[in-house]
């Protein structure tokens, strides 16, 4: 990759910290920015109609995320995206990240709609996960994917996204632990 690309790479992108607790991009917005988190860590959620939160994904560092409503069919947010510590994150917009892409072969070869991509192969993941695997073998692998992860988030989140109770998750957490011993 060229120098004069990075550089316009650099001036097209923006940062900016978060708190703990706040709303990057919220249900019914429709930003088609693209994120990538330096450091921090953040949940999608949805509010069911019963009122209750239900975490969809979490991202951590090194880890692109964005409103893929908005930016693959043009409709607003179905999540909340809200940081679970200080966050600092740098992003531009998906046009501008595509047309940066379009303009420098070594980064379209890297690029091949990198976003769109990734959301795919995520949702893709996550599906086999649910058809193919236990509930413990779900938690092994998202303890393999994720270690860090696990000591971070709240367990009511990892059970989420994992599509189990709390209180599955702790009888797992305990089948496992006696395996082991």
């Amino acid at each position: 990759m060229n120098i004069k690309f990075l550089f316009k790479l650099l001036r097209n992108l923006n940062s900016k910290t978060f708190d703990k607790g706040e709303s990057i991009i919220k249900e019914g917005d429709k930003t088609n920015n693209v994120f990538y988190i330096r450091k921090g860590l953040v949940r999608s959620f949805l509010i069911n109609d019963k009122g209750e939160e239900i975490t969809f994904q979490l991202f951590a560092e090194k880890q692109l995320f964005g409103n893929v409503h908005t930016i693959l069919f043009d409709e607003p947010s179905k999540f909340t995206f809200e940081t679970l510590e200080k966050t600092k994150v740098y992003f531009t917009d998906v046009k501008t990240f595509q047309d940066l892409s379009s303009d420098n072969l070594d980064f379209q070869k890297m690029d091949s709609r990198i976003f769109g991509r990734q959301i795919l192969k995520q949702a893709f993941q996550r599906i086999d996960s649910f058809v193919f695997l236990s509930p413990e073998k779900r938690y092994q692998q998202y303890l393999k994917d994720y270690p860090n992860m696990i000591n971070r988030v709240p367990d009511k989140y990892i059970a989420n996204v994992l599509g189990i109770t709390p209180v599955s998750l702790s009888r797992i957490r305990q089948r496992i632990s006696k395996k082991k011993y």
